[in-house]
């Protein structure tokens, strides 16, 4: 796409609508498979800063070289057969067992994000920065070792505040994390699960700048070394203390909500 528009006549200049995104969380915590939800909080509260970042990446040499070289993400992510050919114990492989495991797949990401867009695209290179946000996602859960607990989430999500600070992010991490300590009852260290992860992603370098097919070709403890990303310690004594209290740290609004 080294022809696109950078950014398209027809895109929408983004408003802060904050009470809006609270309607949105709201509808979140209700339904938390209802991700859609978490689209329409990141749409309540962007990030001003993103258009000159993306600018400024896409405009680079290795932005440049990533848009004629790299493929589209989605298909990429999802060809299993090509990412197994890569080295035992790559990120690949770490990626394509995080995936299967949960049944997850980049282009339902992509079915979801384009039911709240309603079809809209823009194809514009704003998209282009955007879309690998988006893509990397799941991708974030490997190299970090965050599982899909709602702490979990919550954490990728600061992780990514770290590294591009959009307010959605931030919001959804801490009010996830209010709402789960007054959900269950325990002395696990949420909030401080939620600062480390933020710490973590702002000393690594940006994800979605990186080049994802060689990294998916590296071995995952050299990629994490690489990027800077150390384990994650809070969260990881956050689930201790909740399985000591008999909480299923995947299961907080089940039966262990009472114990």
């Amino acid at each position: 796409m080294t022809d696109a528009v950078f950014r398209h006549p027809d895109r929408p200049v983004p408003k802060f609508r904050p009470f809006k995104a609270m309607h949105h969380f709201r509808k979140l915590v209700a339904d938390k498979e209802d991700t859609e939800q978490v689209f329409h909080i990141f749409q309540c509260l962007p990030r001003m800063g993103l258009v000159d970042e993306a600018k400024a990446f896409v405009y680079s040499d290795f932005g440049k070289a990533l848009r004629e070289s790299e493929p589209y993400l989605p298909d990429l992510l999802d060809d299993h057969a090509r990412l197994r050919a890569m080295p035992k114990g790559s990120v690949a492989h770490a990626y394509v067992d995080f995936m299967e495991r949960e049944g997850l797949s980049a282009a339902g990401l992509v079915e979801e994000y384009d039911r709240f867009q309603r079809g809209r695209r823009y194809g514009d290179l704003i998209e282009w920065y955007i879309n690998r946000l988006r893509d990397t996602h799941d991708l974030l859960h490997v190299l970090t070792g965050y599982g899909r607990d709602a702490l979990g989430e919550q954490c990728v999500l600061a992780f990514t505040y770290g590294q591009n600070p959009a307010p959605g992010n931030i919001f959804i991490a801490y009010m996830g994390a209010l709402n789960m300590t007054r959900t269950v009852r325990s002395d696990a260290p949420v909030f401080k699960a939620i600062g480390e992860a933020k710490r973590l992603g702002k000393a690594c370098p940006r994800i979605s700048e990186q080049s994802i097919a060689s990294l998916l070709a590296e071995p995952l403890a050299q990629a994490r070394k690489r990027l800077n990303i150390t384990p994650a310690a809070f969260y990881g004594m956050a689930h201790d203390r909740l399985r000591a209290r008999g909480i299923d740290p995947y299961d907080l609004l089940g039966k262990a909500r009472t114990a």
